[in-house]
């Protein structure tokens, strides 16, 4: 698997940091990363994986603040160093099998996600946007091209 000094250097955005400094301020919690995806019309934020109930507050409490706020809406994920646990997270809550990387010609890298046959469509989305979500994701922090559930 990729180590931390492999992995591509994050730039934050003025606008990221002010957004984590939000979540911060509004829950306590140790915001990793934000995420802005403007095709989907939603902020991803990447904290500890013991955190995520904190940051998403009582009954979603944080997350719909900062919808309003903000007016995107907002997913918490978990966040790993290890590759195959961060594609739990990013899939969560659907059930992960197993995770395998290839390497194709040009050096595209392709993560296969196996997951429970009943999950298949939580793991995809609506429109394909939770998958869209674990590409942005893994393409940031491993390089990864393609994100195929099977």
């Amino acid at each position: 698997m990729s180590k931390k000094n492999d992995r591509p250097q994050i730039k934050l955005t003025p606008e990221e940091f002010r957004y984590m400094a939000l979540l911060h301020e509004l829950t306590g919690v140790h915001v990793r990363d934000c995420i802005i995806d403007d095709e989907n019309n939603r902020i991803i934020f990447l904290v500890n994986p013991d955190e995520v109930g904190k940051a998403v507050g009582p009954r979603g409490l944080y997350v719909q603040k900062l919808r309003k706020l903000l007016g995107k809406n907002i997913e918490i994920v978990g966040y790993s160093d290890d590759l195959e646990e961060q594609v739990r997270y990013a899939l969560a809550p659907a059930r992960i099998r197993e995770v395998r990387i290839t390497n194709r010609p040009g050096g595209k890298k392709v993560v296969y996600v196996s997951v429970e046959p009943n999950d298949k469509g939580m793991a995809i989305g609506r429109g394909g946007k939770n998958v869209a979500r674990a590409k942005i994701i893994l393409k940031r922090y491993y390089g990864i091209d393609f994100v195929i559930i099977a």
